[in-house]
């Protein structure tokens, strides 16, 4: 009597378990017939052409200026300082006055001297005339004579005394801070005030010896710097190489001249170095932004024309493609391999785009590239 109602409700719960394996599979059909028949629009997509590009080649390097003629201007001779004549950072010409040290002995000294040259002097012409009469001996007369040109040499050691104290600019430059103050006692040596010649400057950078040939006298460069004004370059040119390798680096110095109108660059400045190669270099140039950059390979997407029956209807794929990049340039970077001229790539969006993706051609918004791009400040 106990047995026939668990059966009834072991077959109750088989048939509750049937159903709802039933409605299940029903809605997993569905699900599947459903995505089956659901197509994924295109991707819109901006494309250009893989260029055949002639960029100019050449050596970069890191450089560090240096004046064409640069000093620390200091005291030749001890003393006390009366006067100066400049202004911190101001522009001096050559010999114009910086510091005037205490001259009054040696002003006292020098009249004395010159007094004594002017005796000396008629002295020698007197006997000069008495020897043409033969009325005194010629010993007499080369005695004034020696006299006169001693006398004459004591008031020029006192006159370069006083130039010495006399400090003044070696040559036309820009001053820097003042070292000195008035009333200060200097001594030989003294450091008074660093003078630089700012127009033009020297480049003073190196490059590996195999690039010997690529840095002759005369090839142009181009210099910019974190200290210019954003996107500024100053041009020069290279005038001198060094006759001899660094045997422990290898490395060729080389010293280039450029034009410094307002100063902008100063010495011991680090600056960007660009020399300029007569020859061209043929590359095949796509955009930067085209690139998908990884960690094991750089690679790109083609756009192709898709036939129908090969997975879907007819239309344009993108088909992923490893390169292997050269050197950037501008908005650009060179192809070494994996391109031909002509073929067309994604030119912007690459990380949103898959293998055999359906995508839309729009250059309608495709950005502007530029091997010499001006970026602007908005």
């Amino acid at each position: 009597m106990k047995i026939k109602p668990l059966l009834l409700g072991i077959g109750g719960i088989l048939v509750v378990v049937g159903l709802l394996a039933g409605g299940k599979a029903l809605q997993i059909g569905a699900l599947i017939k459903n995505k089956k028949a659901k197509i994924l629009p295109p991707e819109v997509v901006a494309t250009s052409r893989v260029q055949q590009q002639n960029w100019e080649s050449l050596v970069i390097a890191v450089g560090s200026l240096e004046a064409v003629q640069g000093v620390t201007v200091a005291a030749e001779l001890t003393g006390k300082v009366v006067a100066i004549s400049f202004e911190p950072g101001g522009q001096v010409k050559a010999g114009d006055l910086l510091v005037q040290q205490d001259i009054s002995q040696e002003a006292a000294q020098l009249r004395a001297a010159e007094a004594t040259v002017a005796l000396s002097k008629v002295t020698f012409e007197r006997a000069k005339k008495m020897l043409e009469t033969k009325v005194v001996a010629e010993a007499n007369y080369d005695n004034a004579e020696a006299q006169m040109k001693q006398s004459l040499a004591q008031a020029d050691t006192i006159r370069a005394i006083i130039a010495k104290k006399t400090i003044r600019a070696p040559f036309d430059g820009r001053l820097g801070i003042r070292q000195v103050h008035i009333g200060q006692i200097i001594r030989e040596g003294t450091p008074i005030v660093s003078l630089q010649s700012l127009d033009p400057i020297f480049v003073n950078f190196l490059v590996p010896q195999q690039q010997l040939a690529q840095v002759q006298p005369g090839y142009p460069v181009r210099i910019t710097s974190d200290g210019l004004p954003a996107g500024q370059v100053i041009t020069g040119a290279i005038t001198a190489v060094n006759p001899e390798v660094d045997t422990a680096s290898r490395n060729l110095r080389v010293q280039a001249t450029v034009a410094n109108q307002g100063h902008l660059l100063r010495p011991g400045m680090f600056v960007n170095v660009a020399v300029v190669q007569p020859q061209s270099n043929p590359v095949l140039a796509i955009p930067a932004t085209a690139v998908l950059y990884a960690p094991y390979s750089d690679s790109v997407f083609l756009v192709e024309e898709a036939k129908e029956g090969e997975g879907g209807p007819a239309g344009q794929v993108v088909r992923q493609q490893f390169v292997r990049l050269g050197e950037k340039y501008g908005d650009f970077v060179a192809v070494s391999s994996g391109l031909a001229p002509g073929q067309t790539v994604v030119a912007t969006g690459v990380f949103k785009l898959r293998n055999g993706l359906a995508v839309t051609v729009d250059n309608a918004l495709l950005p502007e590239f530029k091997l010499t791009p001006q970026p602007k400040d908005e």
